[in-house]
């Protein structure tokens, strides 16, 4: 058989005839139902099936591979950076230029090398990571009994992997079949406490009825799924049959090799500032090629030879385009890393770090990074007979010892014991601590004796243990002796965040049925309960409690009819248990805001920077902690965005209402739509104060309705973003499709969270800041060692840092350049050059030291509402770079043809003397005697007046752009604090002044410069004085005027704004059915061919 194939980020892509296409290649089949899992698959595969299939998955292995240096040494000399290098290499060696070509040289070899061990580490440090599973002995099933031993690099999907009882570390994705793992999914998740994994629900051996398919997907029913990477803890089984699961994904496919391609192949990212930059450099090449054309010329004209003309034509490449532009711009970012290190924020993107410069809108999780992860007891409410009794805190009361109540929060939960402590879900071990009760586990070898044992016990604490009876009878007689009460966890149904409840199967002690107890979300538990036992009043006791900011959880129970044996509700649905319950009430628990979150919201505010919470949790809890973090203001409105599905025929509807009454109960009804404004603190790019925040509003809206809008009213989504500051009930798909969302009106997005459900979300936003180390996090571009949000701050006062120093760098490195094409060319007119020690002395001591030292000013302290320019291409930038390019062309003319002029002024020759009237004491060694050893080699015309003016003019050029691009406040600090710098400034002004005022001649020959009248040395520093006023002058200038300028939009003639969300909240500005009105519904209308003339309808409710 001929298959047409091709690999792809390790991924195979087959040919499918049927569909023409290329489809990638999938583990175990597609839309497989649950039911075929254990029927296809349960029994394991023949060897030649297992040999057949590794023909077409190959080795269940990731293999990152470390490249030899060799071939890393030549992906990296390929790099266009180090060709043009090489290049200007070659070309200053054929121009006798050794001194700067060998510095360029070293500096090349060590960025290499420095490179080369970078990226060979990361690559070692990768491998490593994921070489554990690879080699791991597993027994797999040949048939029902069957079974074989092999590496874990030979399994399939398909194959059957016995599970040991003390756990392992999975080498693959596989799916359960039987029994219980307590598993460690810390790799992926971030979420260090362990995680309980049940089989795979079978709907054949179910309840009688209708059985409902379910097709098996890994994520859905990751609950049932072991992942590849995670650690398998200890394992639990009932009746000798041991754990067993079914491989569904190998190698590259498994979630492991997915999020070892996210970092091997990461998504390319547009960053704004190198794109502007390599148009930039185009510009210089154009530039370069105006002056080569010159130099062309001019050379031509005065009968130069033609191999001089090229070298010297193709020189004005090298002085155009600096060779060491891409080092001196990454310098800003290499010290920013520096700092955030110290501060506890490690980066894996470093182009990012410029990134947060950008950040103009924060998401925020909630539990574990706005609030604390412990939760306390605050008090809980039981319901009897369809009402609610008074709210009691004290659990262990005698009269609930017994309680369904109790039972159910001593029951209802996931927690193991490892290692003899209890551990579980924080929420779980709160709930179960207050009970006063305790659990107990079977040993191995008790979990075959189900019958008379059950699997997990709880009992209260203050009574005396049971003993295993020897028969049913003794048992019931035993229990009335004793009068023990204990329950026994026969199954469980994990807690999913999809359906936001758990569940668990149990019986008594003495009981002859088994009952089951559901915990969860309030709503969702009370859709699921008998109608006749949820209290009348349920909601607005659930509003009263969501708003004081309590996390509330609804419990409910269910006896079930006595056709529900053990065997049955290993393998049943959970949707058959989860029906006709019971409401028993409700528990209220307490998340504290952490100390930091309220001052760094306010920081952030403060800042014109928009804070946004999506969280797992309830609607009114969420906003209740909104307004206490003041996210929202105590002036905001909230309103709250219901969205429906398509129902019945009907379309898509979304309900607009008040989250809550700020201020009156009649505010409500009397509101006039005019009272309720746009928040422009969290729209306007640069506004300097915030506006009055009573006048805000503020969407709040759920997972479900989030999915919904995006289906059926895509057109509203982008106003909705634009106000909306809580998502409450976010699953963590919904979090990514946010952030997407969020980026496609053009915010700058970041995502803090714990690592627990933000992967995604920590992976697509611009910069994604994960608050815990665990190895999940390692895709998440930043990771924060202190567990809270105040690294955000730090992040983006660095990143604006950052930002704003390589701007800085590249408008230095781009007037170095312009500065000295400009004496070049000028020097090129009379035939002459700078010399080689000129070059060396300006490329290294002076453009080196000045670029690399300005990258060290430290942020800002504080974060202000004026953002750094994002782009090269902006009208403060150019007016800068130009502005100070003119003042460059104007000195340097005026002091070329000046010079000219003067009396004493003529061609200069190894006998030329004008320093015969200087005093004798401005001279060391007496009277000047000219440069005729220097003149005997001066090939190239190096040595004459025109190059002695313009090398002291644009050297000192050089330093004023220098000082005036190293900007300070309100990105970065001062420039007096950057001590390096301003030292390398002040020694190299004082040692060219020095030459300039009292010139020495061994000093002169070295430089190659002439003796000048001491007059013109005069002319020369007043040259120098002024032109560094006028720098400093207009940059202060282009300060105050530009950037203010460019803000307004009349650099664009007044033109809409380019962000789409700012030009957004200028039409709602005026829309005058914007916001609805409170009250209200939009409905979706069935879109017209074409799209026109399409819109939704808003209709009173």
């Amino acid at each position: 058989m001929e298959l047409r194939y091709f690999m792809h980020q390790n991924a195979m892509y087959l040919w499918n005839p049927s569909l023409q296409t290329f489809r990638r290649l999938s583990a175990l089949e597609e839309g497989v139902p649950c039911s075929a899992v254990y029927a296809r698959h349960g029994a394991g595969l023949a060897r030649s099936a297992q040999e057949y299939r590794k023909l077409f998955f190959g080795a269940n292995q990731i293999e990152v591979q470390v490249p030899s240096i060799p071939k890393l040494l030549i992906k990296e000399v390929l790099n266009p950076f180090y060709i043009f290098q090489v290049f200007s290499i070659i070309l200053w060696s054929l121009d006798d230029y050794y001194y700067y070509a060998s510095a360029i040289l070293f500096m090349s070899v060590v960025s290499i090398l420095t490179s080369l061990y970078t990226v060979r580490k990361q690559y070692v440090l990768l491998h490593d990571m994921v070489a554990a599973h690879n080699v791991v002995r597993t027994t797999v099933y040949r048939g029902r009994n069957e079974t074989e031993e092999v590496l874990s690099t030979d399994l399939v999907p398909g194959d059957v992997v016995s599970i040991p009882a003390n756990g392992m570390l999975m080498p693959c994705d596989a799916v359960l079949i039987s029994g219980t793992c307590i598993v460690n999914e810390s790799m992926l998740t971030g979420e260090s406490v362990p995680v309980t994994k049940t089989s795979l629900p079978n709907p054949v051996r179910a309840a009688n009825g209708p059985v409902q398919e379910e097709t098996y997907d890994p994520e859905e029913h990751k609950r049932h799924t072991l992942f590849c990477g995670t650690h398998v803890i200890q394992t639990r089984f009932y009746s000798g049959e041991p754990v067993k699961a079914v491989v569904v994904r190998t190698g590259f496919y498994t979630s492991k090799g997915q999020l070892v391609c996210s970092i091997l192949y990461p998504k390319p990212t547009d960053f704004r500032l190198y794109r502007d930059a390599y148009r930039f450099l185009l510009c210089l090449v154009g530039v370069a090629a105006i002056g080569m054309i010159y130099s062309i010329i001019t050379s031509s004209q005065k009968g130069e030879e033609v191999s001089r003309i090229i070298i010297e034509a193709l020189d004005i490449i090298t002085i155009t385009v600096p060779p060491a532009l891409p080092a001196a711009m990454t310098a800003g970012i290499v010290y920013a890393q520096h700092r955030l290190k110290k501060k506890g924020i490690f980066s894996i993107s470093p182009q990012r770090v410029n990134v947060c410069g950008q950040l103009n809108l924060v998401c925020f999780d909630k539990t574990g990074t706005l609030t604390e992860d412990g939760l306390d007891m605050w008090g809980f409410l039981r319901a009897q007979e369809g009402r609610f009794l008074t709210a009691e805190r004290d659990v262990e009361a005698e009269s609930l010892v017994r309680s369904h109540f109790v039972a159910a929060m001593a029951s209802c939960h996931s927690l193991t014991r490892i290692e003899g402590k209890i551990s579980g879900d924080p929420l779980d071990l709160k709930m179960f601590e207050a009970t006063g009760w305790i659990l107990e586990e079977p040993t191995a070898d008790e979990t075959a004796m189900h019958d008379l044992i059950m699997p997990t016990v709880v009992r209260p604490a203050n009574q005396i243990p049971s003993e295993t009876p020897a028969s049913a009878e003794e048992d019931l007689e035993l229990q009335e002796i004793l009068n023990v009460y204990e329950i026994g966890i026969i199954t469980q149904f994990p807690f999913s965040s999809a359906l936001q409840r758990m569940s668990v199967v149990t019986k008594a002690m003495g009981e002859k049925r088994l009952a089951a107890y559901l915990k969860g979300a309030p709503e969702m538990v009370a859709a699921l309960c008998k109608k006749d036992t949820v209290p009348g009043n349920f909601s607005e006791v659930l509003e009263s409690y969501t708003r004081q900011g309590l996390r509330v959880i609804a419990l409910a129970h269910r006896r079930l009819e006595q056709k529900y044996t053990w065997h049955k509700v290993q393998n049943i649905n959970r949707d058959v248990i989860e029906c006709n319950m019971d409401f028993l009430g409700l528990i209220m628990l307490q998340n504290k805001l952490k100390p930091e979150t309220v001052p760094v919201l306010g920081e952030l505010r403060q800042a014109a920077i928009r804070s946004v919470m999506v969280t797992g949790d309830n609607m009114l809890t969420a906003v209740s902690v909104a307004r206490e973090c003041s996210m929202i203001p105590p002036q905001g409105k909230v309103i709250v965005t219901e969205a429906l599905p398509p129902r019945d025929g009907q379309p898509a509807t979304i309900n607009w209402h008040y989250a809550d009454d700020p201020f009156s109960s009649q505010l409500i009804q009397t509101e006039s739509k005019e009272d309720i404004k746009i928040n422009l603190d969290a729209v306007e790019e640069h506004k300097e104060t915030p506006p009055a925040l009573e006048t805000s509003y503020h969407f709040a809206m759920s997972g479900k309705s989030f999915s919904v809008i995006m289906e059926h009213f895509s057109d509203l989504l982008p106003k909705l973003l634009l106000c909306g500051t809580v998502y409450a009930r976010m699953a963590p798909d919904q979090k990514t499709q946010l952030v997407e969302a969020l980026q496609k009106v053009d915010y700058y997005v970041g995502m803090c969270g714990d690592g627990a459900n933000d992967c995604g979300a920590l992976k697509r936003a611009h910069a994604g800041i994960s608050l815990s180390e665990l190895e999940a996090s390692v895709a998440s571009p930043f990771t924060s060692r202190t567990p809270n949000i105040s690294c955000v701050p730090n992040l983006i006062r660095e990143g604006r840092a950052a930002l704003v120093t390589s701007f800085c760098v590249f408008k230095f490195m781009a007037l170095y350049s312009i500065i000295q094409y400009l004496s070049v060319l000028l020097l090129y007119s009379i035939l002459s050059n700078l010399g080689d020690v000129q070059y060396l002395f300006i490329d290294v001591a002076i453009i080196m030291s000045l670029a690399f030292t300005m990258s060290l000013n430290s942020s800002w302290k504080e974060l202000v509402p004026q953002r750094p320019p994002s782009s090269l291409i902006s009208a403060q930038l150019l007016v800068s770079v130009v502005t100070q390019i003119l003042l460059a062309l104007g000195f340097q003319v005026a002091a070329f043809l000046l010079v000219q002029k003067q009396l004493w002024y003529q061609p200069w020759t190894p006998d030329t003397d004008v320093c015969g009237s200087v005093p004798n004491d401005t001279l060391e060694g007496g009277q000047w005697e000219g440069n005729a050893s220097v003149a005997e080699v001066d090939e190239h015309n190096v040595i004459n007046f025109e190059n002695t003016t313009l090398f002291y003019i644009s050297c000192c050029q050089y330093l004023g752009v220098g000082f005036v691009f190293s900007k300070g406040k309100p990105f970065r600090q001062p420039i007096y604090t950057n001590y390096l710098l301003v030292g390398s400034i002040v020694v190299i002004y004082g040692f060219i002044l020095f030459i300039l005022l009292k010139p020495i001649r061994a000093i002169d020959d070295f430089f190659e410069l002439v003796c000048v009248p001491y007059e013109w040395r005069i002319t020369l520093l007043t040259l120098i004085g002024v032109n560094l006023l006028l720098c400093v002058v207009f940059e202060l200038e282009v300060d105050e005027l530009a950037f203010p300028y460019s803000r307004r939009g009349c650099c664009r003639g007044n033109k809409p704004p380019k962000a789409k969300y700012r030009r957004l909240a200028q039409e709602l500005l005026v829309d005058p059915d914007w916001p609805p009105r409170p009250k209200t519904s939009t409905k979706a209308k069935t879109r017209p061919a074409g799209g026109a003339g399409w819109d939704p309808q808003t209709t009173p409710l």
